[in-house]
């Protein structure tokens, strides 16, 4: 048997955490929370408002991600497949990988470290102002919670397979997705890790600490010769396993 790599272990470490038995249950699992309604129509709000540039690159992404198909090779390399057919059509596209350390807040001996990739995309406004825009392939999944509230279950399936936007919109998103994930814990009883707390989460998308990883155009071609040979199908199931392709960015 191999060795588990680091990441594998503190994964291992995130999962025990969170699913261990509950050590008080809180009525509040059984009742929806008060300021519940209010996060759901908040989020509603924030992913109703997009911009043309938005519209236009996951437009661009769906059909690219179409093209593909459901190579392993490819799953891996999705994100840098997708940067390359961005660049292949004019856009300033770029891998990101972020890097970070969290610390616990009962002690500064344990810490988690957090490593995350995302394709962002740098548009040009009208007025010759610089505008990021942020591509992220699997973002509900990173928002899922292990034996969730039947509350935190609804607001979570308000949230696109595939996020487009810009760091500000993120910025909104995040902390009330936060706020709504620390109700869900509390009511089933359970710790709330610090991998689940607002500055964590931001960390992935939003840290300063981060570098531009480069793109082989070598996966391009391999792309192009699974196509010819008919092993690619229509989309990734690990990505769009509810079949909700249409579903990846709510107008």
């Amino acid at each position: 048997m191999g060795s588990l790599g680091e990441e594998d272990l503190s994964q291992m470490v995130r999962d025990y955490i969170e699913l261990e038995p509950p050590v008080s249950i809180s009525l509040a699992s059984s009742v929806p929370s008060l300021n519940h309604q209010h996060q759901y129509l908040s989020l509603q709000d924030i992913l109703g408002k997009y911009t043309d540039w938005d519209a236009e690159i996951h437009e661009k992404v769906l059909m690219y991600v179409e093209e593909l198909g459901t190579s392993m090779d490819q799953e891996k390399n999705l994100k840098k497949l997708m940067v390359m057919k961005l660049r292949a059509d004019g856009y300033e596209a770029s891998l990101c990988k972020t890097s970070w350390i969290s610390n616990s807040n009962h002690s500064k001996v344990f810490q988690f470290t957090g490593v995350y990739e995302y394709v962002d995309v740098m548009m040009v406004e009208k007025d010759g102002r610089a505008k990021r825009v942020i591509v992220d392939l699997d973002f509900r999944s990173q928002f899922e919670l292990p034996r969730p509230t039947a509350a935190y279950n609804e607001i979570i399936n308000c949230l696109p397979l595939i996020f487009v936007g810009s760091e500000e919109k993120l910025g909104k998103i995040i902390p009330l997705l936060c706020s709504a994930a620390k109700e869900s814990l509390k009511a089933k009883g359970l710790h709330i890790p610090p991998w689940r707390k607002a500055a964590y989460m931001q960390s992935k998308w939003l840290s300063k600490n981060f570098k531009k990883v480069n793109v082989s155009p070598e996966l391009e071609e391999d792309s192009k010769r699974e196509e010819k040979s008919g092993t690619a199908s229509t989309c990734f199931p690990s990505i769009f396993s509810r079949g909700q392709l249409q579903f990846c960015l709510k107008p």
